[in-house]
């Protein structure tokens, strides 16, 4: 019988996924598939908390190191190579972990979100915006009327976006949304922890100690300080170092900060979704008790 089922390993950052992952992915004979928006660049490897080479000889992971750091990929792009991976290891009767903390990402998967294939269009966003908010909202009005009873008038990220859309394709994203649920059956996992703060902290002094600095440095001399994905968590922080805005422990003392920003963040996004099944990450049987969810998950799916 076939393992026509997916299992998703969510929560914050620095709660533990990928240690519980690996060790479930081991028992299971599984594979991973990375949800992590920024593990699918090359090069950014510390500041991603990618897994290293030894991690991913012990367990095969898929969607990392899938793109260069100047280029974009869209979660339609994503969302495209996750289902086609995931419908590879049914076939070989693998039962696949997905793991990571970019809801988006696990989202568009878990409930095959209709995502409208246009890339974003740089100038045509410019132009856009330099009209102003209201005028935006006004034209959006005017072209796609549904879609304005989803955004608010005061939101110009998706306003931009559905103009964008509409634009390219000559078709309304209201017309090009919903979802297409998969067939399979998918059992959602989320940590938690209280103790999130110090594992942050951990973390960040490790990457530190791995050589995150030296990281930084050969990314901005390679790519430029200008490179968008410079500009994001912990490697904005370390650029102003090396830049000599601040010193080393500031840089740190902000990376922290601004992880725990986003952990809750991402902790809020995932509280919404009651399809989860939460676990305490600092339980000390927390291997025993998700394994043995995922067996009765298992034989549910051959009942």
């Amino acid at each position: 019988m076939s393992q026509q089922g997916l299992i998703v390993i969510c929560g914050a950052t620095a709660t533990g996924k990928s240690g519980l992952a690996l060790q479930l992915a081991q028992r299971l004979g599984s594979v991973i598939l990375s949800a992590d928006s920024r593990q699918v660049y090359r090069e950014f490897n510390i500041g991603t908390a990618k897994p290293t080479e030894a991690e991913c000889q012990s367990v095969r992971h898929e969607l990392i190191d899938i793109c260069d750091p100047t280029e974009t990929l869209t979660v339609a792009d994503y969302q495209e190579q996750a289902q086609r991976l995931i419908a590879k290891f049914h076939q070989d009767s693998i039962l696949p972990l997905l793991v990571g903390g970019t809801g988006l990402y696990i989202k568009s998967v878990v409930r095959g979100m209709k995502i409208p294939r246009v890339a974003p269009q740089t100038e045509l966003r410019s132009q856009l915006a330099s009209l102003g908010q209201s005028q935006c909202y006004a034209m959006l009005q005017q072209v796609d009327p549904q879609a304005t009873q989803k955004i608010h008038e005061n939101d110009s990220v998706r306003t931009l976006r559905a103009l964008e859309v509409f634009y390219v394709t000559g078709c309304p994203i209201s017309q090009q949304q919903g979802e297409n649920p998969p067939l399979y059956s998918t059992l959602q996992i989320g940590l938690d922890t209280e103790d999130l703060t110090a594992r942050i902290a951990r973390r960040t002094q490790q990457m530190i100690a791995d050589g995150f600095v030296a990281e930084v440095e050969y990314l901005c001399q390679k790519y430029g300080v200008d490179l968008p994905l410079l500009n994001t968590l912990g490697y904005q922080e370390i650029k102003q170092y090396l830049a000599g805005k601040i010193s080393l422990e500031e840089a740190i003392e902000l990376t922290i900060l601004h992880t725990r920003q986003f952990a809750k963040r991402q902790r809020t996004w995932f509280r919404a979704n009651p399809q989860i099944e939460w676990f305490d990450a600092d339980c000390p049987d927390l291997i025993e008790k998700v394994g043995q969810r995922i067996q009765e998950f298992q034989d549910t799916q051959l009942g």
